[in-house]
């Protein structure tokens, strides 16, 4: 079997979409049980005689993944190499900023680069939002965007150029919704808001890769209602948050946890205005969560 690399674009459990070196795009399986390509994913693959399928036989080396963790702590991965987590939120459904805090995270772990969308804002616009304000002064992108009017489109297309970004953030904010904008074409499906529960459905099952006319490359992926990073070692949790990395500098204790010691330049900067108290409770959410998920690690 002669072998090629590909790159995956659309993962349907053990089923692949691949798109070869030359543009084509085939279908493919999985050899074995221990390989786990996910979108975005480099691997090498061949054709299997006398069928349509395509084989992949190797997952090749990442330059991040988008992880978060499993039921017993391990690292489960979303996607790989990926240059922009792209955080969307939404006047309907009310943003979740913690969600938005622990994307972030990840973003600075990986490494990859972030951008904040707030999107229908036909519904209701952002006005002065404190917590928007703050992390455009942490020097995160944010757009304000209307996928329905086209309101901020054009300036997210430029946002993405040249890029392989990936969509997330809570069902129904309109990740799908801004793809089509951006594609000018239904290629992803849309659900609508759900009335009763006022959460989005969940209407993208797998994750899929499709390119922009303008260059670069979008992943949307499944819709969430709540979301964590897999953390290796517990100093990732203060590096995924610009601010409280910076301030830690300025502890009085370099192992500070920023709860309850003395000397500390975090709760400092939180009592003078420079550091949003909600993030620091974010920080620490995130804290005693990995301290929960790492002791169901084995």
């Amino acid at each position: 079997m002669s072998e090629s690399s590909g790159t995956v674009i659309a993962t349907f459990s053990r089923r692949m979409d691949v798109r070869l070196a030359d543009g084509e795009i085939v279908g493919a399986r999985i050899k074995g049980k221990k390989l786990k390509p996910v979108c975005g994913d480099s691997v090498t693959l061949g054709p299997l005689p006398g069928e349509p399928d395509w084989l992949i036989t190797r997952v090749n080396q990442r330059s991040n993944e988008l992880t978060r963790p499993n039921i017993r702590g391990s690292a489960e991965v979303l996607a790989a190499n990926v240059d922009q987590l792209v955080l969307t939120v939404a006047a309907v459904p009310a943003p979740d900023w913690f969600i938005v805090d622990r994307y972030l995270a990840a973003a600075e772990n990986m490494p990859a680069s972030a951008a904040i969308v707030f999107n229908k804002s036909d519904i209701k616009a952002p006005d002065d939002n404190e917590e928007l304000r703050a992390f455009a002064d942490l020097g995160y992108p944010v757009i304000v965007t209307s996928a329905s009017e086209g309101d901020g489109v054009e300036r997210l297309a430029t946002q993405l150029a040249d890029r392989v970004s990936i969509f997330v953030g809570q069902s129904g904010v309109g990740k799908s919704s801004l793809i089509n904008a951006l594609l000018g074409e239904e290629a992803q499906k849309i659900a609508e808001i759900s009335r009763k529960l006022d959460e989005g459905k969940h209407t993208t099952v797998n994750s899929r890769m499709l390119p922009l006319a303008g260059g670069g490359e979008v992943i949307d992926s499944p819709g969430v209602r709540d979301y964590a990073p897999s953390i290796s070692d517990m100093s990732e949790v203060a590096h995924g948050f610009r601010e409280i990395r910076a301030a830690a500098a300025h502890c009085r204790f370099a192992n500070c946890r920023h709860l309850k010691e003395p000397g500390c330049a975090v709760k400092q900067g939180v009592e003078d205005g420079e550091i949003l108290a909600r993030r620091l409770e974010s920080y620490r959410r995130l804290l005693r969560l990995t301290e929960r998920l790492g002791e169901n690690r084995y």
